[in-house]
């Protein structure tokens, strides 16, 4: 069998980890931004607990490494959770990979989006929250009605930079057994001798959903920039 009869024989499973890779990235970067314009609102709030407990979060989280935090909640925590099954007679319980890479990359970059919404609430005028109170809105519609859609004109190149950054770090969930794309490619490299080839393809593909991030992050940003004067160069 000829090397390219070989690399046609696992490309369907390496095309079939980048979708686990995809599934990872999406909802890791869903939940993140979530958790981000939480942690901004606590760190902005006039409650000194409240801004405590975002500055703490925001502060701690970013100060670990990723995977130092995709070891500790994959095998600690599960640890400790079946401890205390066990202790009261339940059901052992087992954190899939899937699950486990999920809640920590999107815990992780919840930090970093957290700073990036902060700065980004902090751009806004105070005038359009002030008129959004004064017309007698909640603190919740304030919040989702206003401050959000205001938010991400400003907030779109650090998020942009956040999820390039969360995209490459899906790599890490292989170091906990989910069969991803850098896991396959790893495996048939070490199986077939050739693993160049295999994680260099590895590489274009995450290359290949870069480019095409930037090319989302390009109209989000003309997107959420409607409505306002650009500078023109004379």
């Amino acid at each position: 069998m000829t090397d390219f009869e070989v690399f046609l024989e696992y490309l369907p499973r390496i095309l079939q980890g980048a979708l686990v890779t995809l599934e990872v990235a999406l909802l890791s970067v869903v939940l993140a931004v979530v958790i981000g314009f939480v942690g901004a609102l606590f760190r902005l709030s006039k409650n000194l607990v409240i801004s405590s407990i975002g500055t703490f979060y925001s502060t701690f989280v970013r100060g670990v490494p990723e995977l130092v935090w995709m070891l500790m909640i994959f095998y600690s925590i599960q640890i400790g959770l079946n401890q205390v099954t066990e202790y009261m007679g339940w059901n052992y319980i087992e954190i899939s990979p899937m699950i486990a890479g999920v809640l920590t990359l999107s815990f992780i970059y919840g930090a970093f989006f957290t700073e990036t919404f902060r700065g980004a609430i902090l751009a806004i005028p105070k005038g359009s929250i002030e008129a959004g109170e004064a017309y007698g809105m909640s603190k919740f519609q304030v919040a989702t009605r206003i401050i959000f859609p205001l938010m991400m004109r400003f907030a779109i190149p650090g998020m942009k930079n956040n999820w390039l950054v969360l995209n490459k770090a899906t790599a890490l969930v292989s170091l906990i057994g989910l069969e991803d794309m850098t896991l396959i490619a790893h495996m048939a490299g070490t199986a077939t001798h050739m693993s160049f080839t295999f994680n260099l393809l590895s590489a274009l593909v995450f290359l290949m959903g870069s480019w095409l991030s930037l090319r989302l992050f390009k109209y989000l940003e003309v997107h959420y920039s409607r409505g306002v004067l650009q500078g023109v160069e004379v």
